[in-house]
């Protein structure tokens, strides 16, 4: 993906056609009320917000919020629309989880969507992939909505389809973290450890976006312009979906935090092993080191050494060096 997209694009669906317009078309497009009004709005500026509030008269606050960062996933709800905040993931580099925010305008005849701002170090178009995905398959016919509320929950499965290709993703990484872990083949410890919590924190970042996505798309479904429609039905489809990815990314994470436990103790095993050994050497080292540094200047001086007194005091080296190891083995230490 490459190029930034136009500011806001417009399709009139009807007849199970999409017929791209003008922007400046939108105010008679629901006014004729002939098909379902899609405003894709890739940047918020001035001038779609503008139209946006001019024609549609969108609650201030809605507007406000369509246009910055909002940190979790929202429903407002009006008397003649919803305004939803969703969130989806994006990987980025060092296994950081981006956070692509979509928001939508939902009304009987029409749907408004915007994408929150983009970070910088992201391609513009990949905030599009949901709406651009949709647009495939309206422009292929398998999907004819017949109102706002069936096209955004169309937009909201695809934002499912994310968090879905994601986890597999991270599962599949889960899996090869396992099978090293269990064969014992570490490489760099450091860095083996600091990818199995990357990838614990790409599930716990898809475990609690579709979590929060569920909650808020669970409370769409009991508002009452969505009762006993197909849009309703769409919208309860999709809070099931979202409940699904969020339990197996859930019981994913749980997995890869019990593969690092298993990972940590054996690791730790090892450790404590090697210093009950080096304790061992120490032990057994330290009379020995003792009784040189008393007698051994009085043994080997530099006139004349005392043969008889150093073969008696290495033989009693020696001895106390068998009797610590003896001791540590009958105490089960090496």
């Amino acid at each position: 993906m490459s190029g930034r997209p136009p500011a806001a694009s417009v399709l009139l669906l009807r007849d199970g056609r999409a017929e791209p317009r003008e922007l400046d078309e939108v105010p008679a497009l629901l006014a004729a009320g002939t098909g379902v009004v899609w405003v894709d709005v890739a940047r918020p500026d001035d001038d779609v917000l503008d139209l946006l509030r001019a024609t549609f008269r969108f609650h201030p606050l809605a507007l406000s919020d369509s246009a910055r960062r909002n940190p979790m996933p929202k429903l407002h709800s009006y008397p003649d629309h919803a305004f939803l905040v969703l969130h989806a993931p994006e990987r980025g580099l060092g296994g950081h989880m981006h956070s692509l925010e979509l928001d939508q305008f939902i009304g009987p005849g029409y749907l408004v969507t915007v994408h929150g701002p983009l970070n910088p170090a992201l391609d513009p178009r990949i905030a599009l992939t949901e709406t651009d995905a949709v647009r495939a398959r309206l422009d292929a016919g398998r999907l004819r909505p017949g109102s706002g509320h069936e096209l955004a929950a169309a937009i909201a499965a695809a934002v499912v389809r994310r968090l879905q290709r994601h986890l597999e993703e991270l599962t599949a990484e889960v899996w090869e973290l396992e099978r090293t872990v269990t064969s014992g083949h570490f490489g760099d410890a450091e860095q083996f450890l600091e990818e199995m919590f990357r990838v614990r924190h790409g599930l716990l970042s898809v475990a609690t976006m579709a979590t929060l996505d569920h909650q808020v798309y669970e409370r769409l479904t009991q508002l009452a312009d969505v009762a006993d429609d197909r849009g309703r039905e769409l919208a309860l489809d999709v809070v099931d979906r979202f409940a699904r990815i969020a339990t197996m990314a859930e019981s994913q994470r749980a997995y890869i935090q019990g593969v690092i436990e298993f990972y940590q103790t054996r690791t730790n095993t090892k450790m404590t092993i090697a210093a009950e050994r080096l304790a061992v050497i120490a032990g057994v080292t330290l009379p020995v080191t003792a009784l040189s540094s008393v007698l051994g200047m009085n043994v080997i001086v530099s006139d004349e050494t005392h043969w008889p007194l150093l073969i008696l005091l290495l033989a009693v080296m020696a001895a106390m060096s068998v009797a610590m190891l003896v001791w540590a083995r009958r105490k089960g230490w090496w």
